[in-house]
């Protein structure tokens, strides 16, 4: 029971770290996307930049550990 309960957190962490960097990395995209474009709105101008980085990578934890728990959780509940 212990080895399958390190397993879930393992995955839980991989799944929440992953979510960081590509949460992170879409809206610094996102962000990058906005001050390119042939016409810049005033809320493209005034987003801190790391604030916004920040939010996105807040949110991919949140997506990815989210998706980890239902996951293990599916798969715990179908073992017993």
């Amino acid at each position: 029971m212990g080895r399958k309960l390190n397993r879930a957190y393992l995955v839980i962490t991989l799944c929440g770290t992953l979510g960081v960097i590509l949460g992170g990395t879409a809206s610094r995209a996102e962000l990058n996307q906005c001050l390119t474009a042939e016409v810049v709105t005033d809320n493209c101008l005034t987003q801190n930049p790391v604030v916004e980085t920040i939010e996105g990578m807040g949110v991919g934890l949140v997506a990815g550990a989210g998706a980890a728990v239902g996951a293990t959780w599916q798969l715990w509940r179908r073992d017993t």
